[in-house]
């Protein structure tokens, strides 16, 4: 879009139309101490081509290393149709589609969205995306609140959940009275051990929050705990990588009664890595709780010549509704994300998505069983995992990570930033995008650290 300065003649006309000074007195009410005050450090104007040569300068300082770091951001294969159709006009201009008559493409595509992301995830609604998954948890704790009519303010928050993902969530909800009370995970398995939870029977809680897979890369065993948490009349929150479900039960069959909220990160699906973004959120959730969901939701019908039509149904945000009766004040949407997810599942398709999700778990199989051999390296936790495996090194894993680094090898995810019980940790990944040549090269240059 062309951007259209307003000239100081324009700038003094508005002010004298509504009787201010200053720009700087329309915002008084800021104190001075939260101002920024003078901006210094940015540079002075560059023409056009000294602002070309400076982006490809910056371009120029993101390596080609190969990535073996997960840990919530990962390296699929996106093919090339995918955001060739993304950023068409169509779509790359587009924001909510208000106006039904003049987006029915953008609504339909909404709504293949929302079918696709109820299959994957066995549940019965799906809603139009959501900021990231980080907020999306968020959201789903506020929402399991409402549902149990503010009565219960607690919930049961694995210790395997990603840590930052906890962080978003009680920056959002501390302030509104709820409570997140930790579940420590098993030190042998890397994730909940049931005998664990019934320390927290009697706290009333609201929700059990499922990681699947965990922030560790292992499985939990949802079945039980999701039937555990419904025994005490304890909603059941799932936090999933949507990759995972090509392969894994689907929350929707979680136990006898399935997951009751389900949300996630869509970055796998079709999101490049773009030096810390973009991303978007999902959620989905059983039909009864669909009016407490946040976000908007787009149906299909007929119209009155019987014509498939498609519109958004429900919008329970504050731009709709009452602030009071909104269901969210927070959350946005991704549209531009979930265009490229719901073109790269639709190409991918069933089988495909089961292809990417069973190489990636076999090339971390093969991975990890490569570095293992290598002494001084070992598994720390038991137990099956989908594509991440948490392993020990005797030695300094700084020193270690910053020497692959130089040899092209981004070697993993140390884990003692967020788990000092684990330190000389590290949290390895190895997609569809890695070659049996590349896992070579890691564990030859890992033996040469050692």
């Amino acid at each position: 879009m062309p951007y259209i300065p307003h000239t100081e003649d324009d700038i003094a006309a508005m002010l004298a139309t509504i009787g201010v000074g200053s720009i700087d007195d329309l915002f008084d009410e800021i104190p001075a101490t939260l101002r920024c005050g003078k901006l210094e450090k940015i540079p002075s104007s560059l023409t056009e081509m000294e602002i070309g040569q400076l982006m490809r300068q910056r371009a120029a300082q993101d390596d080609k290393a190969i990535c073996f770091i997960g840990a919530g951001a990962y390296e699929h294969h996106i093919p090339a149709a995918v955001w060739e159709m993304t950023t068409r006009g169509e779509f790359y201009s587009a924001y909510t589609p208000y106006q039904a008559e003049a987006s029915q493409g953008t609504l339909q595509l909404l709504y293949e969205f929302q079918t696709m992301m109820a299959n994957l995830t066995g549940m019965e609604a799906s809603n139009a995306s959501l900021y990231d998954g980080a907020s999306a948890l968020a959201e789903a704790v506020l929402m399991a609140v409402r549902i149990t009519k503010a009565k219960k303010k607690h919930i049961l928050m694995p210790t395997t959940v990603h840590p930052i993902y906890r962080q978003v969530v009680n920056t959002i909800v501390k302030n509104q009275g709820i409570t997140l009370i930790e579940i420590p995970y098993h030190k042998e398995n890397g994730t909940v051990a049931l005998s664990s939870l019934e320390n927290f029977v009697e706290n009333e809680s609201a929700a059990l929050v499922i990681p699947y897979p965990n922030f560790f890369g292992h499985l939990e065993t949802v079945h039980e705990l999701t039937d555990w948490a419904h025994a005490h009349g304890i909603l059941v929150i799932g936090v999933v990588n949507p990759l995972s479900l090509a392969v894994l039960a689907p929350p929707g069959d979680w136990g006898t009664k399935g997951a009751d909220i389900v949300c996630g990160e869509g970055q796998p699906l079709g999101i490049p890595l773009a030096t810390g973004g973009p991303y978007f959120g999902f959620m989905c959730c059983k039909k009864p709780y669909i009016r407490q969901m946040p976000g908007r939701i787009v149906g299909r019908t007929l119209d009155l010549e019987g014509k498939t039509g498609y519109t958004l149904t429900l919008q329970a945000r504050e731009q709709h509704i009452r602030r009071s009766k909104a269901t969210s004040n927070i959350c946005t949407n991704q549209g531009l994300m979930v265009t490229a997810a719901t073109i790269h599942t639709a190409l991918l398709g069933a089988q495909g998505l089961k292809h990417v999700a069973a190489t990636c778990h076999a090339n971390t199989t093969t991975l990890v069983e490569k570095l293992t051999t290598i002494a001084g390296v070992s598994p720390v936790f038991k137990g099956p995992f989908f594509h991440e495996a948490v392993l020990h090194l005797e030695k300094s894993l700084d020193e270690v990570l910053a020497q692959l680094a130089q040899r092209g090898i981004l070697g993993g995810y140390n884990l003692a930033k967020f788990y000092p019980e684990l330190e000389n940790c590290l949290l390895v990944c190895a997609t569809e995008m890695r070659t049996q040549t590349e896992m070579d090269n890691y564990a030859n240059y890992l033996q040469e650290i050692f």
